[in-house]
């Protein structure tokens, strides 16, 4: 009896063994059958060990590899950091005062006989720039005297040794009044030396012209200044070949940018922001918007406001700033002609980002970063081809960076999406997590991978 029951038993479930082998070699046929619209059981391919969830979690968006490289995506890791509130204001590079400019002037009453440097033309301390013909008869005339006052000198001379050497027979009083008479000569050979020197001569012009060699032309020379190794550009002629200038009249002008300045223009509202980085000593970011293919390099030189105007200007109701500029050079050389190129020049416009307020603990993302619906502001974090969206507090934007603040909606060390977050938020909100494309398996973790690729 027994083992009649048993036998039935396992009867029973060979059969129920049988039914279901047989019902699971043939689901390609009966299960589209039963259960409409859903995938073929070789959808699993090789990967039976892995979670297959045909649809991404709430909140998140499947974006193939190929999707992602269409959007321009990248992701960085988070880090935390200090964010810096700067207010932009416009700016301008300026020449700094008893610094740039130089007026090169005329000695004397002459006539412009050689150019030797024309506009744009660089050149150093003690190069040549003009031949002058005088015509100063004051310079004449002093010229004439000092000769005359050495002959004179030289005559009283060689009389006090005729006396000395008369052993006695002149009176003593005639040889003291021969001495001051020497004496007075010499004073005035120096007096008429250093008008000479004054006016532009040379020592050796000097020594020529008390020999009675009187000097007819003069070369005047390039001055000299703060920064002798940079050399100066012709920057203007103000006078032509065989002109007429009178003494002190200005030949050209002389430039010399090495040290510049940058002047912003901020508004009477802003004076406690700038007046605080000027006493925190705080560094201010100029953007001088070069191409990257200028080929100077980065900027090295930190600025600082040095000094605040305190006058407000009536047109346009702002008051200026300075910051010291430092500039950059280099010499271009063609058939012998060299010219000085500057990196900054005056009248260039800038743009200052002056600091104001520190933020610590924060992350920095870029704009695009960020998207907002009404006054909910989103973020997408990155998990291979899974994206989540993350709501955030945003604590500063501007057109480059959105600074967002370090609350736990954001994990230090997970990969934030650097762009696109708004194309990101509308391909969620279209419903793109509805499932998993074929040929792709999704982990617990929520992440789509390829079928066959190498487990990591």
């Amino acid at each position: 009896m027994n083992r009649a029951r048993v036998l039935k038993s396992v009867a029973l479930v060979l059969a129920l063994g049988s039914a279901g082998a047989g019902a699971y070699f043939t689901r390609d046929r009966w299960l589209p059958l039963v259960l409409p619209g859903e995938p073929a059981a070789d959808a699993h391919d090789d990967h039976d060990d892995h979670d297959h969830d045909h649809a991404a979690p709430q909140g998140k968006v499947l974006v193939s590899e190929q999707a992602q490289t269409n959007l321009g995506v990248t992701a960085k890791k988070l880090v935390p950091q200090t964010y810096w509130r700067t207010i932009q204001v416009p700016g301008m590079v300026v020449e700094r005062p008893g610094h740039c400019d130089r007026s090169v002037l005329a000695p004397a009453t002459a006539a412009v006989t050689k150019v030797f440097r024309v506009p744009g033309d660089t050149v150093k301390c003690g190069e040549p720039l003009f031949e002058l013909k005088l015509l100063s008869e004051s310079l004449h005339q002093t010229q004439t005297d000092l000769f005359k006052t050495v002959q004179d000198a030289d005559l009283a001379r060689a009389q006090k040794k005729r006396l000395e050497d008369s052993a006695g027979a002149v009176a003593e009083a005639r040889v003291i009044e021969v001495d001051n008479q020497i004496a007075r000569l010499e004073s005035a050979a120096r007096a008429y030396r250093a008008a000479l020197a004054a006016r532009g001569f040379s020592p050796a012009q000097i020594a020529s012209a008390a020999e009675g060699k009187f000097v007819t032309e003069m070369t005047v020379f390039a001055p000299e200044h703060d920064h002798h190794e940079t050399p100066s550009e012709v920057q203007e002629l103000k006078v032509e070949l065989g002109q007429q200038v009178q003494a002190g009249q200005v030949l050209c002008t002389l430039a010399n940018h090495h040290l510049l300045a940058i002047e912003g223009r901020a508004f009477r509202d802003e004076t406690p922001l700038l007046e605080r980085s000027v006493s925190e000593k705080w560094p201010v970011e100029v953007d001088f918007r070069e191409e990257p293919t200028a080929g100077w390099g980065a900027v090295k030189q930190p600025f600082r406001i040095r000094q605040l105007a305190n006058v407000i200007d009536p047109q346009t109701r702002t008051f200026a700033f300075y910051l010291p500029l430092e500039n950059e050079s280099r010499s271009v050389s063609d058939e012998g002609r060299t010219q000085t190129l500057w990196r900054f020049r005056p009248g260039q416009q800038v743009r200052l980002h002056v600091r104001v307020e520190e933020l610590k603990d924060v992350f920095v993302l870029p704009a695009d970063a960020v998207t907002t619906e009404g006054v909910e502001a989103f973020a997408f974090t990155q998990n291979v081809n899974t994206f989540t969206r993350r709501p955030v507090r945003v604590l500063l934007r501007d057109r480059q960076q959105a600074v967002v603040a370090n609350d736990g909606s954001l994990t230090p060390g997970t990969y934030a999406v650097q762009s696109a977050a708004a194309q990101l938020n509308r391909l969620l909100k279209a419903g793109g997590n509805g499932g998993v494309p074929k040929g792709y398996h999704m982990h617990a973790d929520g992440s789509l991978h390829k079928n066959g690729d190498p487990e990591k």
